[in-house]
């Protein structure tokens, strides 16, 4: 069974980040939620989550896939946590899979791994994202790293990395049986 890694900082984007648990989770995918610390994480609208777990029991080689949602102040306490940075090099330098949505591309970006690559983001990223080939596909992938753009493409996000961690005919049978088009 495939494992994805959701690190959680405080100020995440509540649809971003439980779009994608509940989707990969429905899919069978093992999915870990990391807070950047213990106790409740608490989202940008004040909705508090429980972490499975601490990002400092995380290792790379446990897990097929990093996802970071966006949200604000999210991304700036993901980015600016050196133990985040880490990781999304290590999974990266492994060959795992390595995701963002929103403006979670930022932290990719800032930890060297979209160099040269296409990527998307929402909009107001676009310019921070350095040397990037920008795209505004709802979900952009170049070799292992996959991007999405917002709140909005959170579910078609989640159904990508369905698809790519445990095949397109799950990703497409889970869009029917939860309805959706995309």
């Amino acid at each position: 069974m495939a494992r994805v890694v959701v690190p959680l900082a405080d100020g995440f984007e509540e649809i971003e980040a439980m779009s994608i648990i509940d989707i990969l989770r429905r899919a069978g995918i093992e999915t870990v939620i990391a807070g950047l610390h213990e106790g409740p994480i608490t989202s940008a609208r004040g909705v508090k989550v429980l972490p499975d777990t601490t990002i400092d029991t995380i290792k790379a080689e446990d897990f097929d896939m990093i996802v970071l949602p966006g949200g604000q102040p999210g991304i700036d306490n993901l980015n600016a946590d050196e133990r985040v940075k880490k990781l999304i090099q290590d999974f990266y330098n492994k060959g795992k899979l390595t995701g963002a949505i929103c403006a979670a591309p930022y932290v990719l970006a800032n930890a060297g791994v979209l160099e040269g690559k296409k990527a998307t983001s929402y909009p107001t990223y676009k310019e921070k994202l350095g040397n990037v080939d920008y795209l505004e596909d709802i979900v952009v992938e170049d070799s292992n790293v996959l991007t999405s753009r917002g709140p909005g493409t959170a579910a078609c996000f989640a159904f990508k990395i369905v698809e790519k961690l445990a095949g397109k005919e799950k990703a497409d049978q889970l869009k029917q049986a939860m309805l959706f088009n995309c």
